[in-house]
């Protein structure tokens, strides 16, 4: 990692509700170096959905900064979405389009003529693993077939950044796997940072080189999977589930729905 691909500072949120304001997110300093892979854990309701929505543009922050990519979030988010991808927890799939069709219209989006957004498609369905479905309906892929196409989507434009918001979920062991191969060889064939939210603490073991935990809307403990265990539940060698319960207080899937 020769630096940093993001930096945010004092980044916040509040809705205002019919009760008065709620504050989802209450300052979030974070820096992610280029080429890692960083782990965003949080209790539902801590904040993380809606940290992830406001460094991919698609919600406003109330206050703080962000750089992506070297470019500013709030006077360029234009820019940042040129030099990101992201892939939504709920997909979005058009099941009556092939698997072809879905990449080639993904790099039209992206400025790209129709020969290269083709050329593309081609070349990430041999890097993905994609070439025998290319024809195929989405609405006939397995559901690992499916998240790799997502995940093929995501990257069309080439990303520095690739924000994977709950990839798994839903998947089979076999196909979380897979999955995890996929991700790993992304980031080592082409340096692309990834930002992966997850509610699997094994999925943040396995893939992370670091951990952030979020919680009440503030990260409140960040350091590698062996540090935070080392750290919070007192042995390098305990469960990251243990670390997790000793910094939150919670498991992952006991709180209300983030906003």
């Amino acid at each position: 990692m020769s630096s940093s691909v993001i930096r945010v500072r004092g980044l916040t949120r509040t809705f205002v509700l019919g009760s008065g304001p709620v504050y989802a997110v209450r300052g979030i300093d974070l820096t992610v170096g280029r080429g890692e892979i960083l782990g965003f854990l949080g209790p539902n309701g801590a904040g993380k959905t809606t940290t992830l929505r406001m460094l991919t543009t698609l919600l406003p922050p109330s206050g703080g900064e962000a750089e992506i990519a070297g470019r500013d979030l709030l006077r360029d988010p234009a820019g940042v979405r040129r030099r990101i991808g992201y892939v939504a927890q709920s997909g979005g799939l058009d099941p009556a389009c092939s698997v072809r069709e879905e990449l080639v219209t993904q790099g039209r989006l992206h400025l790209m003529s129709r020969g290269a957004a083709a050329g593309r498609a081609d070349e990430l369905a041999g890097e993905l693993g994609l070439s025998g479905l290319m024809d195929r309906p989405t609405a006939a892929l397995s559901g690992g077939q499916r998240r790799r196409v997502e995940i093929a989507l995501g990257l069309v434009n080439r990303p520095e950044v690739l924000f994977l918001d709950e990839p798994t979920t839903g998947l089979d062991p076999g196909s979380r796997v897979e999955l995890w191969d996929l991700v790993r060889r992304v980031r080592a064939e082409h340096g692309t940072t990834v930002f992966l939210t997850t509610h699997y603490l094994d999925e943040a073991d396995a893939l992370a080189d670091r951990i952030a935990v979020v919680d009440a809307g503030r990260i409140v403990a960040e350091g590698t999977s062996a540090e935070l265990k080392s750290r919070h539940a007192g042995d390098p060698a305990a469960s990251l589930q243990d670390a997790f319960l000793a910094i939150t207080g919670r498991s992952t899937a006991d709180e209300p729905l983030a906003i």
